[in-house]
C-alpha cells in the first residue's frame, strides 16, 4: 500500500491521505475547490469551483502514476442538485469520450459549504 502525497493538491484538512494505492487502484480523497496555497475556496459559482475540484483532482492522478482515463468511477457530490446541469458541463469537458468513468451524483452538505465534491477510484498502471 502505497500514500499519496503532493504539494501540487491542496492537502488534507482533516485526519485522512489524499490518496492510498492499494493492488493498483488509486482510492483518493474526495476534493473540493480548495486553492493551493491559501487553503480558502475558489470560486463562487458551481462551474468555477469544479474546474478547480477537477484540477486538484488530476494533481492527485499525476502523483499516483496514473491520469484522467484511467479513472473508473467518481462520487460526485452536490451542495444543490439544482446545479447538476452546470456541474455537468463542466464534468463532461474534463472526463470525455470512451473513457468516462462510472458515476454516482448526490446532493450533500459540504466541508467548508463548497458546492461540489468529488472522490475517485482509478487504475494505476505497473511501471
Amino acid at each position: 500500500m502505497k500514500t499519496i502525497r503532493t504539494n501540487e493538491a491542496p492537502k488534507a484538512i482533516g485526519p485522512y491521505a489524499q490518496g492510498k494505492v492499494v493492488n493498483g487502484f488509486l482510492f483518493a480523497s474526495g476534493q473540493i475547490a480548495l486553492d493551493l496555497k491559501s487553503g480558502e475556496l475558489i470560486g463562487k459559482t458551481i462551474q468555477e469551483q469544479t474546474r478547480q475540484v477537477l484540477k486538484n483532482v488530476e494533481a492527485i492522478l499525476t502523483a499516483a502514476g496514473t491520469n484522467k482515463e484511467n479513472v473508473v468511477k467518481t462520487t460526485c457530490f452536490l451542495k444543490n442538485m439544482a446545479d447538476f446541469t452546470a456541474f455537468n458541463e463542466i464534468y463532461g469537458e474534463f472526463f470525455t469520450g470512451d473513457v468516462l468513468p462510472a458515476r454516482s451524483a448526490v446532493e450533500a452538505r459540504l466541508p467548508k459549504d463548497a458546492l461540489v465534491e468529488i472522490e475517485i477510484i482509478a487504475s494505476v498502471p505497473e511501471k
